[in-house]
């Protein structure tokens, strides 16, 4: 339950993991509750001797233990201000930060912290740590929630990190189930109550108690308009393939990070990204505000965003279905078995697992396999083929034709 510094795994892999679980759960009409935990400077807290410890119980040799030992020995941090350069200053503990070493030594620090969790669920991205229940009752939920949290604690100061008590926040993820007024506080072991919050950003991504993303979608608009506000002001002194560039590296890669997350919101909010998308498409094209998106999609050559995120999110699921995905997410997806033979028994399709509602629809394992299948009638797919070959014949059945009226 490691995503950090992974390869394959991201924070988008992360989170879809996180709310595959909530949203299973609030399906089955469970309550579900989650602590975000915060370690302070968790990086410059690592003991090296821990570390040490730490490395020879996963079976580094004594040759290693050694090297490693050196490369945290002799360090030293000095400061620079205005030309005044101060004396330097041993560095006894952490880890050098901007080093590639770094993360990945401190997620081995850390490592065995998520056996702590008990009955309840966690998932770490380096130091990000949500921990998270679930249950039928609500107090019975807090109490496990509780005694879990106070079982990580212990961890934590057994590698003598420290908790940010004010940045370790709860959250009751609920839709329609009645909570109390004031349920139960989750308390750290020095007795301070853990504040319940509405919204949390959970690795770049606003969710909020009900899971509509609207805090998110809000945040995405504020930024873009920003962005794009700048950009009108400066167009005299941009070029029309500048503007396409600027476009590109500033503006998509907001939108298009954790779009697969976000997908689930309501149209009216995905609408509203549309909006400020199609402004940035005039800016580039200079179209009047008259201009039919359909037309600025064909002017500068890019699809919808509702076409982006439905490529993004099938290439996830292939990478799932390739096992180029992390396990937690490629356990999700099952290719069906055929009972008979019939002529479409040989295409790949998935199990569609149940789901009591239109919201548990929206979990990982439903909407995966139903929206696989869905593609499959067009792709036809009988064996597996290469991530590249598969974006090519994606590229050919995602393509956006005007339905406006």
């Amino acid at each position: 339950m490691q995503s950090g510094f992974r390869a394959g795994h991201g924070c988008t892999s992360a989170t879809l993991k996180v709310l595959n679980d909530i949203i299973t759960t609030i399906d089955k009409r469970h309550y579900c509750a989650d602590i975000f935990i915060d370690p302070a400077k968790a990086f410059d807290s690592v003991n090296h001797h821990i570390l040490i410890g730490r490395l020879n119980s996963f079976g580094f040799s004594n040759d290693c233990l050694a090297w490693f030992t050196n490369y945290f020995s002799d360090r030293v941090q000095c400061v620079k201000s205005e030309g005044l350069l101060s004396g330097p200053l041993a560095v006894s503990m952490g880890v050098p930060q901007g080093s590639i070493l770094g993360p990945t030594l401190f997620s081995e620090y850390i490592n065995d912290v998520a056996l702590a969790a008990g009955d309840s669920l966690i998932h770490l991205y380096v130091d990000d740590t949500i921990l998270y229940t679930s249950g039928p009752s609500l107090d019975t939920v807090l109490t496990n929630l509780q005694m879990s949290f106070n079982a990580i604690q212990l961890s934590f100061r057994g590698l003598q990190l420290l908790l940010n008590a004010s940045k370790t926040k709860c959250m009751l993820f609920n839709r329609s189930l009645p909570t109390l007024a004031r349920p139960s506080s989750i308390t750290t072991l020095d007795g301070s109550d853990s504040e319940y919050v509405d919204n949390y950003k959970y690795l770049g991504v606003w969710l909020d108690c009900k899971l509509s993303f609207q805090t998110h979608i809000k945040h995405l608009q504020s930024k873009i308009k920003s962005r794009i506000g700048f950009l009108i002001r400066n167009k005299a002194s941009f070029t029309h393939a500048a503007k396409h560039t600027l476009v590109k590296l500033t503006i998509l890669p907001i939108l298009d990070f954790g779009d697969v997350i976000y997908k689930i919101a309501s149209n009216t909010l995905l609408n509203n990204l549309d909006a400020v998308y199609h402004s940035a498409l005039r800016f580039v094209t200079k179209a009047p505000y008259t201009t039919h998106h359909c037309g600025l999609y064909a002017l500068v050559g890019w699809p919808s965003l509702h076409t982006r995120r439905q490529t993004h999110w099938l290439q996830v699921i292939y990478k799932s279905l390739l096992g180029r995905a992390p396990p937690y997410l490629s356990s999700l997806v099952t290719i069906a078995a055929p009972t008979r033979s019939t002529r479409s028994s040989r295409y790949i399709s998935l199990v569609t697992p149940k789901a009591n509602s239109s919201f548990g629809r929206l979990s990982f394992q439903f909407s995966a396999a139903n929206d696989w299948n869905e593609l499959q009638k067009s792709l036809k797919l009988e064996t597996h083929i290469s991530l590249t070959y598969f974006k090519h014949q994606m590229s050919e059945q995602l393509t956006d034709h005007c339905t406006c009226t």
